[in-house]
């Protein structure tokens, strides 16, 4: 069993705290992601799961062996790095069982394993090359393979597509989860890439300034976004968050944006906001939908606005629209045609709609 296990992780350099007591259960085969902003210690998470960083405070386990004080070779991890750290001298099946050899393994089960890591990494054409004969993507896949041929427990991966343009970095998203689904071992992926981690992970760790601000499956901080930092953080483009008061009108209670402009706020079972309270309304872009009539959603959560900005990305449409002076970004299908200076009536999807606390950031509808 290769379950990861952090316990009030706390990481200093010098009296600089930069983790902060995180704890975190990883189950076996599970993959989970670490995704934040540059600096908000991810990496270092990472890095003190290898052994690569001494924990200042807290325990990781592995299995059921807390190896605080064992080395990174016995630690039974193997770790892709985002500089692949091939031996240019070195072809690929060479840098590949480099680790093999020097741990003396027999050479009819080094050549078997190689040859089963290239198989599934498609490389068996490549084993002969040297790195700079080879692509970015196909370096990134003999660091792969080079982690792969220990037949570690757990695989750490720290921003391992970031070097590369695009196109690869999506066809490396599917090589990695195929690569998961195959040897089913334990992944911690580190990203600060939030469509990478909504595309790979089972499950996804938030983290800002060393801190864990939600853990859950990726639709899970997707729809239910724990305050406004996940909210902004998950969901391309970001979920659209603005400073609003809960006032009362009519007997009931609405989010009054500013003096010209106020959204209805549905019914819900076990509601206990109040009126007269600071937040920030939330509403995914996906939510806004151009109203054609058909009677989906009542008139009260319609509204009229004037296109500003068109973004044009092929399979959808971002539009920039200001309702009444509050600016909002749309998402519609991407073969309709808009232009700057449009008027549109718009949906929104209230049944969606997000309210977070001004003063705690934390969701409280």
């Amino acid at each position: 069993m290769a379950q990861v296990t952090l316990k009030d992780i706390v990481k200093k350099f010098g009296k600089t705290e930069v983790v902060h007591g995180i704890s975190l259960d990883i189950a076996d085969k599970e993959f989970v992601v670490l995704v934040g902003p540059s600096g908000c210690g991810k990496s270092t998470v990472l890095r003190m799961v290898a052994g690569l960083e001494k924990i200042t405070s807290g325990s990781v386990s592995i299995g059921d062996r807390t190896v605080n004080d064992v080395a990174p070779k016995d630690r039974d991890v193997a770790m892709v790095f985002q500089n692949y750290a091939l031996y240019p001298h070195m072809n690929v099946f060479n840098n590949m069982s480099f680790g093999l050899r020097l741990s003396k393994t027999p050479k009819s089960e080094i050549l078997e394993r190689v040859n089963e890591a290239a198989t599934i990494l498609g490389m068996e054409d490549l084993l002969h090359r040297k790195p700079h004969q080879l692509s970015g993507g196909q370096r990134q896949r003999v660091a792969m393979g080079r982690a792969m041929v220990r037949k570690p427990s757990v695989f750490l991966f720290d921003e391992p597509l970031s070097n590369l343009d695009a196109k690869l970095r999506t066809q490396m998203r599917t090589e990695i989860k195929r690569l998961h689904q195959k040897v089913q071992s334990t992944i911690i992926y580190v990203t600060h890439d939030q469509v990478e981690a909504m595309t790979l992970a089972d499950r996804i760790v938030v983290m800002r300034n060393g801190t864990i601000e939600q853990v859950g499956q990726p639709m899970e901080l997707f729809q239910n976004p724990a305050n406004t930092f996940v909210a902004g953080f998950i969901g391309s483009p970001p979920m659209n968050l603005v400073a609003a008061r809960i006032v009362k009108a009519d007997d009931a209670l609405v989010v009054r944006l500013n003096d010209r402009l106020s959204v209805a706020i549905p019914e819900k079972a076990g509601m206990t906001i109040r009126e007269e309270t600071d937040v920030v309304m939330g509403l995914r872009t996906e939510d806004f939908t151009v109203d054609n009539g058909n009677g989906n959603f009542p008139e009260e959560w319609k509204l009229d606005g004037t296109v500003e900005v068109v973004e044009p990305l092929g399979g959808e449409t971002h539009m920039h629209m200001n309702f009444k002076g509050v600016t909002f970004i749309a998402k519609s299908e991407g073969r309709k045609i808009f232009h700057a200076g449009q008027q549109l009536r718009m949906a929104m999807n209230l049944n969606h709609l997000h309210l977070f606390d001004a003063d705690t950031t934390h969701s409280i509808y």
